[in-house]
């Protein structure tokens, strides 16, 4: 896909919704429904309806080649809308196995950084505890620090 020119206008539209703009989790799946619907066994038609239903409530957006889970569709999952944020060491000589095995972990994202620390994991609020204690048993983990969020500011 192309990057095409943004005029000043257009520039200042995106600044003004970015401003405004909360941060929501939303989950993308790109699929078709003819796809979807072959995978549960069911008619394009009757999806249709099961996806009109959950559109109605919030849960998904749906349009040409994609379905949005929001994050109201992520709670009726019972999967928290809370990140809290988890903070690992590693040994230099470890790395490339305690990255390979906290990725496998259920946890929302895994960001190798530079710093102190050498990865920052996104925990689901109620996976934490398990996550914190499986991370921490990974051979060359060095140091792990947990942060629960309280608020979203922006």
């Amino acid at each position: 896909m192309s990057k095409k020119i943004l005029t000043g206008r257009s520039l200042r539209i995106l600044s003004i919704l970015y401003d405004k703009s909360k941060s929501v989790n939303i989950f993308t799946v790109r699929m078709k429904q003819s796809e979807l619907a072959e995978e549960l066994g069911i008619t394009r038609q009757a999806l249709n309806v099961h996806l009109r239903k959950l559109r109605d409530r919030g849960y998904i957006r749906t349009g040409r080649g994609f379905i949005d889970l929001t994050e109201s569709g992520t709670e009726a999952l019972g999967l928290s809308s809370k990140l809290n944020f988890l903070f690992v060491k590693v040994l230099p000589v470890r790395r490339a196995d305690v990255y390979k095995r906290v990725c496998e972990l259920p946890v929302r994202r895994v960001f190798r950084v530079t710093g102190d620390m050498d990865l920052i994991v996104a925990v689901d609020g109620d996976k934490l505890d398990s996550v914190l204690d499986e991370v921490s048993r990974l051979e060359g983990v060095e140091d792990t620090r947990s942060y629960i969020t309280i608020e979203v500011l922006k």
